[in-house]
């Protein structure tokens, strides 16, 4: 069952059918040629997206696109310029940061780089940055979105490994933060070696007036964690809510949101939604198969018959996700893996929601690699440039992306402090 299901896989892929696709006609293929019924297949399908957990992944998606077309993402782009506009590579750096701010409301790479992309793009090529390093600096910043929660990977995560979706989310502040600040520091050397400019420093009252006029915005993290922590609702109810705030704020409070711009908006969701929920239920059955295989603990047998040392361990799996990032879409790699890699980890004593962390890091990268960085085509479409002229300016980028992830591999301190504080 299990060669079947592998090697049906490969070809499909190899000639170049949609991994979704790809992964259901092999499972269907692998049940047909088992003990168990083909039937089997259309169940798991149904059941891999029947989770209250994953509820929470439509309603992220919707709370994007509201505060993309609700003026909100404008508004965080500016207070970002007003922060550190005034360092060398100002708009840059304006960049990278409204991303942290932005990843704190919606959860996704893909509404980061849509919806912010187009402001920052606009912005930063009308004050004389090159094209194509702005579209590598809004690709690159994108994928902190779904590491500072909430976070749909982290949930899809969540759902299959059975750990805290509170705990991933707390995880991946600290990682978060720290690919900002890299990547900041990257684009001030780059800023000095080539010239890009830096804005007038703003002063404290003008400051203190568009800190106003965002505060309403900066508050969406805050009760998303704070209404998680203190019990108030769970992260499926906290995604609820946050499309709610985003819609009193869209319609009421900066009055941005036309009732001409809902049915767009809407079909945009349902469209995002639906590639999702399909590549997950392709995969679920696949998923079910590598369980019912025992791949996991055959996996973790032949593991540890060669290396018990759990830092080569991490190095490997790190490797493998690097490579199968660069290849394949995040959902479907995680559902495949997730249940493999579980019996070896809880041989070695690694924590689940670290390497929920670490993983999540690991795969983003994949958003900005060729072949397939789904932030790389995000961008060509918003810019026009073609693939290739953003993969050159964005490769720098992997640099400070990959030292993130080592750190927070080897130092698992990085992503446990704030969950065994506030969550022990």
């Amino acid at each position: 069952m299990l060669t079947t299901l592998v090697v049906a896989f490969v070809f499909f892929a190899l000639i170049g059918m949609p991994i979704a696709i790809s992964l259901g006609i092999a499972s269907a293929l692998a049940l047909a040629f088992s003990p168990f019924p083909t039937v089997a297949a259309v169940q798991k399908w149904l059941t891999g997206i029947d989770s209250y957990t994953l509820l929470a992944i439509p309603l992220f998606i919707l709370a994007g696109q509201l505060m993309n077309v609700g003026g909100v993402t404008y508004r965080i782009f500016n207070f970002a310029q007003a922060l550190v506009g005034h360092i060398p590579g100002g708009l840059a750096h304006a960049n990278i940061v409204a991303s942290i701010i932005f990843a704190g409301m919606s959860g996704s790479a893909v509404a980061d780089a849509a919806g912010l992309g187009l402001v920052e793009m606009e912005a930063m090529t009308s004050h004389g940055y090159d094209e194509r390093f702005s579209a590598a600096v809004t690709a690159a910043s994108s994928v902190i979105g779904p590491i500072i929660p909430p976070s749909i990977p982290m949930l899809l995560y969540a759902s299959i490994a059975e750990e805290s979706v509170g705990k991933l989310f707390l995880g991946g502040i600290i990682p978060g933060l720290m690919m900002g600040i890299s990547m900041m520091l990257l684009v001030y050397f780059l800023a000095l070696k080539r010239g890009y400019p830096k804005e007038e420093r703003v002063r404290l009252r003008q400051l203190a007036a568009i800190f106003i006029d965002t505060l309403p915005a900066l508050l969406s993290p805050v009760i998303i964690i704070g209404g998680m922590l203190t019990g108030i609702f769970t992260a499926t109810e906290a995604a609820a809510v946050t499309v709610g705030y985003a819609f009193v704020l869209s319609a009421f409070v900066y009055r941005e949101l036309k009732l001409k711009d809902v049915p767009a908006m809407l079909l945009d969701t349902v469209y995002s939604t639906a590639v999702v929920t399909f590549i997950l239920s392709a995969a679920a059955a696949a998923g079910w198969i590598l369980v019912r295989s025992r791949a996991g603990h055959a996996m973790a047998d032949f593991v540890l018959s060669v290396t018990s040392n759990r830092y080569v361990v991490l190095l490997l799996l790190n490797i493998l996700l690097l490579l199968l990032g660069c290849v394949m879409e995040l959902g479907a790699i995680m559902i495949l893996t997730v249940p493999v890699l579980i019996p070896l980890l809880q041989n070695l004593g690694i924590d689940l929601v670290h390497f929920g962390v670490v993983m999540t890091v690991n795969l983003m990268i994949g958003f900005i690699t060729p072949p397939f960085g789904m932030s790389l085509f995000v961008l060509s479409g918003v810019t026009g440039l073609k693939v290739e002229e953003i993969v050159k300016d964005t490769m720098p980028f992997l640099i400070p992306l990959i030292i993130t992830l080592l750190l927070i591999t080897y130092i698992p301190g990085l992503v446990m402090a704030i969950p065994n504080w506030l969550m022990p």
